[in-house]
């Protein structure tokens, strides 16, 4: 199946597409864009993989769902689009990195591009959703998809950091190999789980001093 997604990924997960379950998925998606209104828009579907080829993989930060509020997700896990208002969750990720690394200036906006293209791959596990309708698109195949991404990575690539916040990112630790990779673990920071081990957590300065110690360009934050 013909997919458009970045080079090198195409080329990783090739085989993933020759799947059974894949283009029943496809057809599902497409059936949904053509029927309802569908996040994010059909061409930034694949925008995580546009943004952050997978040699220059450093960092992932997986999230389950994207936005389904009009103008928000543009294919990049807790990122909202330019001129849209920084959703709570986000909103906290802010006030941790703040904590963490002072010295970090202020987020100009949500768009959190700028960390994409650093070596950030910030990935939902289903990368679509109805407007409205949270968790509309999941157990349709996007899971197994992503899942297959996370395992290419930890596979193809050394020393990156997964961060994984709250219960459902992080059964997919299993998924990765803690012998070259590391693993940050910690709350969600949705308004509702923050205060549960989020704040405090410091996986900005952790993933950093973990790049630094492997020889790779921290991330500016």
């Amino acid at each position: 199946m013909n997919v458009k997604i970045e080079d090198s990924w195409r080329k990783v997960l090739q085989p993933e597409f020759e799947k059974p379950y894949f283009p029943h998925l496809i057809a599902f998606v497409r059936g949904e864009y053509a029927t309802a209104t569908v996040y994010p828009p059909g061409p930034q579907i694949f925008h995580a993989f546009d943004a952050c080829p997978l040699p220059q993989v450093k960092v992932v930060i997986l999230g389950q769902d994207p936005y389904h509020g009009k103008g928000q997700a543009h294919g990049l896990s807790f990122s909202v689009a330019d001129g849209i208002r920084t959703p709570p969750s986000l909103q906290n990720i802010f006030k941790e990195l703040q904590a963490d690394i002072p010295e970090t200036p202020p987020a100009p906006n949500g768009n959190l591009d700028r960390w994409a293209e650093q070596g950030v791959l910030l990935l939902n596990a289903t990368l679509t959703v109805r407007a409205a309708e949270p968790a509309s698109h999941q157990k349709r195949g996007w899971e197994q998809f992503t899942d297959a991404v996370i395992q290419k990575v930890s596979e193809e690539k050394e020393h990156v950091v997964f961060i994984l916040w709250g219960a459902y990112a992080q059964k997919k630790a299993e998924l990765i190999d803690a012998r070259k990779h590391l693993i940050l673990k910690s709350a969600h920071p949705s308004p509702y789980a923050a205060d549960r081990g989020f704040f405090g957590s410091r996986p900005f300065s952790k993933t950093n001093a973990y790049l630094k110690q492997h020889g790779l360009e921290p991330i500016v934050w």
